[in-house]
């Protein structure tokens, strides 16, 4: 879209992301399972694409020349099912058949599925490969859109994700941007203590890429960052986006038991109470 960002346009965003962080907690705590840490953390990132950025036509999901996003890291689902919802992709209403059987929205997303899916993911270090091959395509077809890639960081530890990462470099795909959930926790532990992916940023400089760093939780540093990497010719871009795990939630924040955990009851009204929400 690439419209100007007012300071009432920002106030816009924060609005639908504080939405989509109640459809989030509200979702996983309703069907008891799900994952609202990385959800939460990526939430503030997916709403900056979907609602200022990205070229989009919910009501023809399938529309050739739009920009393509596709969530690497799976899980994290219950902001995307909440995005493509608030955007207009199917009924609100719908969110409230997340994991339940014979719905549209599984625990990962599945493109065969539900309106607005790209990719079907959750296999760790698979999305940037399928970005790459979106991106590729449109470049041989002349076609004008981006393709978004969500990684998680802990996926930095695939060595799919240096094999796409070579080849995007080598192919000068700047219609692909990569945008790493930097939240500094995975499914066991700390990044740092699993698998160490320091020092991150000269990594995939290395690999050819144009790196840039911002808020992962500020609408409008990331707006201004994502617009530096469409104009960057050439090569792809990777922005490292530093979130906090849970985001939102007071102690969702920082807390890797909130990986795939559901809150109780008492966690519930708590965590609606501070975003906002009808518990």
């Amino acid at each position: 879209m690439d419209i100007p960002v007012s300071a009432d346009r920002l106030k816009e965003l924060e609005a639908v992301a504080k939405k989509v962080r109640i459809h989030i907690v509200r979702m996983i705590y309703e069907a008891g399972s799900g994952h609202p840490g990385g959800s939460l953390s990526a939430t503030d990132i997916m709403v900056s694409l979907y609602f200022a950025l990205m070229n989009h036509r919910p009501e023809e999901p399938t529309w050739p020349d739009r920009d393509r996003f596709v969530l690497s890291k799976g899980h994290a689902a219950p902001a995307l099912y909440a995005c493509l919802a608030e955007a207009g992709y199917f009924p609100l209403d719908e969110l409230k058949t997340f994991r339940k059987i014979g719905t549209r929205l599984q625990g990962h997303p599945d493109m065969r599925k539900t309106p607005g899916v790209e990719a079907s993911t959750g296999s760790e270090g698979q999305g940037l490969s399928m970005g790459l091959g979106m991106a590729l395509a449109g470049k041989l077809d002349r076609k004008p859109y981006y393709v978004y890639v969500m990684v998680g960081d802990g996926e930095n530890d695939c060595g799919q994700i240096w094999e796409a990462a070579m080849a995007a470099s080598f192919f000068k795909l700047d219609n692909l941007i990569a945008i790493i959930d930097r939240n500094r926790l995975q499914l066991d532990g700390p990044t740092h203590k699993i698998m160490s992916i320091e020092p991150l940023a000269d990594k995939w400089r290395a690999f050819g890429w144009n790196v840039l760093e911002a808020n992962g939780h500020s609408i409008g540093e990331l707006l201004e960052t994502l617009q530096k990497a469409k104009q960057t010719k050439g090569m792809p871009t990777i922005i490292i986006a530093h979130t906090i795990k849970g985001k939102g939630v007071s102690f969702m924040e920082g807390a890797v038991g909130f990986h795939g955990k559901v809150p109780s009851d008492e966690q519930y009204k708590v965590a609606m109470s501070e975003l906002g929400g009808d518990a």
